[in-house]
């Protein structure tokens, strides 16, 4: 029985009236539970690489990264880099449970995505949450990246499943590793449901944080090497390289 709960209610009163901010407690603009002057202070992700986002000087630019080794996923979407509020956001929606604070940054997310859409990005066929380990899944309750994949597929009218990538490797947390640490702890890390057909679909991963893209890239090159045209990855918040300052 899989420990992933499947929350049918409602974890904010989305109505269409007067909604507090969630940020500051004054009363929102509109049914966004957020004011207008807090949505403008959160820290969005300006100039970026425009494969891995990650924060750079200038627009239109491809990272050095990037540049030397291109990642199997095509682009990476990101409202915000990864600094406060967002980081003290993203935290309680992982750590405390404070899934209203999820719910918001996937609306703002969705909002994001849907722009994008309306100009040059293209739709997936296919939401994929990145799987989270068996024991930190049953120590936390719930996949903060299977949450946001649903809030985010309801909102633009696209599927999501979670069943079909698995995490068959507890490789513990990343946080603390460098980037070729990670992706040596990576390896072999997930593998494809035994029903998972994925030839020739554009697909797109769903995380809350990208920070060196190893997770990112040892999914996507997984659903490449089993013929996926295209993989993106969605996160909320992008991280810059150690020592820089956005």
């Amino acid at each position: 029985m899989p420990c992933q709960p499947r929350y049918e209610g409602p974890v904010y009163i989305w109505l269409k009236n007067k909604q507090s901010c969630l940020l500051c407690d004054e009363t929102a603009d509109d049914a966004t539970p957020l004011c207008m002057a807090c949505e403008t202070e959160l820290p969005w992700l300006g100039d970026h690489c425009q494969r891995c986002a990650l924060p750079l000087p200038a627009a239109g630019l491809t990272c050095g990264q990037c540049l030397k080794r291109a990642p199997a996923f095509e682009r990476v979407i990101a409202p915000w880099t990864y600094s406060f509020p967002i980081d003290s956001l993203i935290t309680r929606f992982k750590h405390s449970t404070k899934w209203p604070f999820g719910h918001l940054l996937a609306e703002l997310l969705a909002q994001s995505l849907l722009h994008r859409f309306n100009d040059d990005l293209p739709r997936p066929a296919l939401l994929l949450p990145v799987p989270l380990a068996t024991r930190r899944l049953r120590q936390r309750g719930f996949n903060q990246a299977a949450m946001l994949a649903r809030w985010l597929g309801t909102r633009l009218d696209l599927p999501c499943d979670d069943r079909l990538l698995l995490r068959v490797q507890d490789t513990g947390a990343q946080q603390a590793l460098k980037a070729s640490e990670r992706q040596k702890n990576l390896r072999n890390a997930f593998a494809l449901a035994p029903d998972a057909s994925v030839k020739g679909q554009h697909l797109a991963l769903v995380d809350d944080v990208l920070t060196t893209g190893a997770t990112a890239q040892a999914l996507a090159r997984l659903l490449m090497d089993a013929g996926a045209a295209r993989v993106d990855v969605y996160c909320l918040a992008r991280t810059p390289k150690p020592g820089d300052t956005v």
